[in-house]
């Protein structure tokens, strides 16, 4: 009874602060600008690209100036090459089992890379996030015009990164951002971990694509969530926040699009897409805020980010919309508890790089 009230308490814990205010303002104006840019030049559809490369913002909130660049630039590698990819699919409309089979593959490859430079956020999440979302919706410029937006938010998100040392002209000299040389032990863990992502992701979208689902890119996002944990109960708590955080995100996701005498679009006729556009942004911001001290509280945020620049991108019945977003995170959060369960590994795939604390 004493392990079980004190998995509760943990759930419930918020981390320590570290001045998450400072990141959540860096990532919002990294968000922003660009998507200011294409809902002035009309194209809010294009947004969520923008979006994706603007998560370059979201690694390296800590560290010095020159090594949080070179931090960002691995991750940049891993979200552009994600919506490169994403791209890729939609252009070519290869939907369904190419999806799930692709992204099964490229996660397990992107697990090993993010363990070799150690991400933080921990894994390749975010890249299988853009590979779906961007494969999911019709590709309405041409693939290299989505490529550049997405390309050119993550360099504004450098230069924001970067920004600070203008100001504080602080070089330290003698940081160095070490990588791991995955041999002997660590390369078999490594295998092992970056195993664990293509069966959990592959599973998830399999399970997606035979029930039918319109959506099952969301299936395997989430089953790569509890795989970031540093051991089973962090793995489990991480699936639990996935799950709870995403179905509150999902009434306010209901509130913003579900007509009623509440819903904030009904006093924005005609301008929809600029209030849809707008709230992202926001959220995107209290996602941040977060993401380093609840994963849960954060999902509560980035659940409507998700949901509305997809909205903005390819339009779709909203109560099908929360409804599979729902069913789908319980299947893949699920599925990834149970791979992590049941494949197993001694230790860590790499030391520190899968240490618990941001997502």
């Amino acid at each position: 009874m004493r392990s079980v009230l004190r998995h509760v308490r943990i759930l419930h814990s918020l981390g320590p602060a570290n001045n998450d205010h400072l990141s959540a303002i860096r990532v919002a104006i990294s968000v922003a600008v660009p998507s200011l840019l294409l809902l002035l030049s009309g194209r809010p559809e294009l947004i969520i690209y923008a979006v994706f490369g603007a998560l370059t913002g979201m690694y390296g909130r800590s560290e010095p100036h020159q090594l949080r660049l070179r931090h960002q630039l691995q991750a940049a590698l891993v979200l552009l090459s994600g919506v490169g990819v994403g791209v890729f699919l939609s252009v070519n409309q290869l939907h369904s089992w190419w999806l799930v089979g692709i992204e099964a593959l490229l996660a397990g490859a992107g697990s090993i890379y993010s363990d070799k430079v150690r991400l933080k956020p921990n894994g390749p999440f975010f890249g299988i996030l853009a590979l779906g979302a961007c494969a999911s919706v019709p590709t309405v410029v041409p693939w290299y015009v989505a490529l550049l937006i997405s390309a050119g938010s993550a360099g504004f998100s450098l230069l924001v990164g970067f920004g600070g040392w203008v100001r504080r002209r602080a070089w330290n000299t003698g940081a160095v951002r070490e990588t791991v040389r995955l041999r002997g032990r660590l390369r078999r863990q490594a295998i092992i971990h970056a195993a664990r992502y293509t069966v959990a992701v592959g599973a998830a979208g399999t399970i997606g694509v035979i029930t039918g689902s319109g959506h099952s890119h969301w299936a395997m996002a989430a089953a790569a969530v509890p795989l970031a944990g540093a051991d089973l109960p962090s793995s489990v708590h991480r699936g639990i926040h996935r799950i709870t955080g995403t179905l509150l995100g999902l009434v306010v996701v209901a509130v913003v699009l579900l007509p009623g005498p509440s819903a904030p679009l009904q006093f924005f006729p005609g301008a929809e897409a600029a209030v849809l556009a707008v709230l992202v942004m926001v959220f995107q911001f209290t996602t941040e805020l977060f993401m380093a001290r609840h994963y849960g509280l954060a999902m509560i945020s980035f659940t409507p980010v998700i949901l509305l620049m997809t909205q903005l991108a390819a339009p779709a019945d909203p109560h099908v919309l929360i409804a599979e977003r729902g069913i789908e995170t319980v299947v893949g959060a699920v599925t990834g508890i149970l791979v992590v369960v049941f494949i197993r590994s001694r230790r860590s795939p790499v030391p520190s790089a899968s240490a618990a604390g941001r997502p």
